[in-house]
């Protein structure tokens, strides 16, 4: 029947006889089970796609039981639908999206939390968790060198961060006007301006959208690397109607390129504007010596959002919402009620430094990584993952045919390989042989590929197969079919020489 037929053992389970115990041994609790599946599991190499999605539908599927099954059962159908569709998205040659992988520390601490069940809503409910998150709020506003008195919020992802920097941004551009967005709506608000660069992530959008502010948006022109044009960016915030607010990147999705951030904060503030940075994956740069000059002026914006589980490699989900205005920012997303027992008087409630209220702890996967890693391991992560993508555009690019469209400044790599079809097919050869693992995009309005570099797993020797792989797949997939073969580039055209060797590992 379907949904109820035998579970496949999977490839890293060790077999059982059908009590689900090994012979001679006392069944193990459910928790003894799933230890020492994820001990075989982080410790093995893992295939970067999923092993047979198709039967997905099988394991999980089905009506709902009715008399239910045993924890054992549960379990090990779940580990089975787990081998056949779970993406390793921590693997060391998975470079298909900015994704990391959680550090064995942070699972670790991720168990600990759901094991604790706690509520992080009010400081009450969970003085673990507050405090915590206060230390983490500390620690993250020194290592990323953003101004004293900054306040954190954590979120499900950099999305809700953005939404909640934003709201700040909203917040205090409308008292300045003599309006309460909160009383008074937007309906009627005096007009806003915000200003984005072309190459702004799709998330930055979406949160301006929801606020009401789809309407206010318009777009600067962006640089041969998607950069923010600042003198566009001056004529517009001159003529802008009402409030201003910027919009900047730090590590754009497709090449990792960063704003001119100390100009584009100028600009801003000479217009009375509030500068919102959205460094997802890119802010974490500014951890490491040999990077943080990318950032320049990032500590003169007035929010900033960021995702632990990209590059810092916590588990999922782990989003950071800083803002150093701290008075908007509770005005925009702090909330009373008569039945909340606040407890201002010990300690913080979480609950006012984001839109979710009831969530699981999240503070304390990211205090056990940054614990574990320290500010060196994290400059070290952080390098390995900039060398190996320096790595893997170098090789890449000195193949004919294939052409690096521009300067690695961080973590991304973007290529074109010969037109748009010869692309797809390379793309589609590549991730079914299975070594590694690219998506395809759009680089001014044609086709491109983009490798992301992520994981704590992946270093310059991970590269070595990833390079092979690609070039049997580019090589392979017919030299005769129309497509130009022109020499490979470590640059894109009118470089400087200072942006060569930003290419170089």
């Amino acid at each position: 029947m379907r949904g109820q037929q035998a579970v496949t053992a999977h490839p890293f389970a060790r077999p059982r006889n059908p009590s689900g115990h090994e012979p001679g041994q006392e069944p193990r609790g459910v928790l003894a089970e799933v230890a020492g599946y994820a001990e075989t599991y982080l410790s093995a190499d893992r295939p970067v796609r999923a092993h047979d999605p198709g039967r997905l539908a099988d394991l999980l599927g089905g009506p709902l039981p009715i008399a239910g099954h045993s924890e054992q059962a549960t379990v090990q159908r779940l580990i089975a639908a787990g081998e056949a569709g779970a993406l390793a998205s921590g693997a060391a040659r998975s470079f298909g999206y900015a994704v990391g992988g959680a550090l064995p520390v942070g699972v670790a601490a991720d168990w600990l939390t759901s094991v604790w069940d706690q509520c992080d809503v009010f400081h009450d409910l969970s003085p673990l968790s507050a405090v915590a998150e206060e230390v983490c709020e500390r620690w993250l506003v020194e290592l990323l060198g953003l101004p004293a008195g900054t306040v954190m919020g954590l979120t499900s992802g950099c999305t809700t961060a953005n939404l909640v920097c934003l709201a700040a941004a909203r917040e205090h551009q409308l008292r300045r006007a003599g309006w309460t967005v909160n009383e008074q709506g937007m309906s009627a608000a005096p007009p806003l301006t915000v200003l984005v660069g072309k190459e702004t992530h799709i998330s930055v959008l979406r949160c301006l959208r929801l606020l009401g502010l789809g309407g206010a948006i318009r777009y600067v022109e962006a640089d041969d690397e998607g950069r923010m044009a600042v003198p566009h960016l001056r004529e517009l915030a001159a003529a802008a109607p009402g409030g201003l607010i910027v919009c900047g990147q730090v590590g754009s999705i497709n090449c990792g390129s960063v704003d001119p951030l100390r100009a584009v904060a100028e600009v801003t503030h000479a217009y009375g504007g509030w500068l919102h940075l959205d460094g997802a994956f890119g802010l974490w740069a500014a951890a490491t010596p040999r990077r943080r000059r990318l950032l320049d002026g990032a500590d003169l914006a007035d929010s900033w959002s960021c995702d632990g589980h990209k590059w810092l490699n916590t588990p999922y989900d782990s989003g950071l919402a800083f803002c150093a205005r701290p008075e908007p920012f509770h005005q925009a997303v702090g909330i009373h009620a008569d039945y909340i027992h606040s407890t201002e008087r010990t300690g913080r409630d979480p609950m006012n430094y984001r839109v979710e209220m009831s969530q699981r702890a999240r503070s304390l996967t990211l205090w056990a990584v940054l614990h574990h890693l320290g500010r060196q391991g994290i400059a070290d992560l952080v390098d390995r993952n900039c060398a190996a993508a320096c790595r893997l555009a170098v090789r890449l690019a000195a193949e004919p045919g294939i052409d690096l469209l521009a300067p690695v400044r961080l973590n991304q790599v973007l290529l074109r390989i010969g037109d748009d079809a010869h692309t797809n097919r390379v793309v589609e050869r590549l991730n079914s042989e299975g070594t590694c693992w690219v998506t395809p995009t759009q680089w001014k309005g044609r086709g491109a590929v983009r490798l992301s570099v992520c994981s704590w797993r992946t270093d310059e020797e991970a590269t070595g197969p990833a390079v092979a792989a690609f070039l049997a797949a580019h090589r392979g997939s017919g030299s005769d079919d129309g497509i130009p073969r022109s020499p490979g580039t470590s640059r894109t055209p009118g470089a400087s020489p200072d942006e060569r060797q930003e290419t170089t590992p």
